[in-house]
């Protein structure tokens, strides 16, 4: 009986590693799995991970107050600010043109 109580014991803790192993792999690679594939150099076989870009971003953030923050969103290269507190978020400026496309055009009307 004791064999078999030992073989249970070390079934067992070798599940809770490869749980504890699948656990890290998920913390560290599930926002990018594309990242998880790379780093693996082809060992997943046929698994394709295409890099999806990111339309949405956070540009800039600035406390105002101890509840209050303004916030700059950069959506589809058009930038928002954003104005969040307890009582909710509100749209202080919408439809800013994106910082880094207009410095690009204004440089190239420089150059022509």
């Amino acid at each position: 009986m004791d064999a078999i109580n030992l073989l249970r014991y070390l079934v067992a803790l070798m599940f809770v590693f490869a749980l504890a192993g699948a656990a890290l792999l998920i913390k560290r690679y599930g926002s990018a799995p594309a990242a998880f594939k790379d780093s693996l150099k082809g060992k997943l076989g046929k698994w394709n991970f295409p890099a999806s870009e990111r339309r949405l971003a956070i540009v800039e953030t600035l406390m105002i107050g101890p509840k209050q923050r303004l916030f700059i969103v950069r959506r589809d290269n058009v930038e928002h600010l954003v104005l969040s507190g307890p009582e909710g978020a509100s749209v202080i400026e919408a439809n800013i043109p994106d910082s880094t496309a207009a410095s690009m055009s204004a440089a190239s009307r420089i150059a022509s």
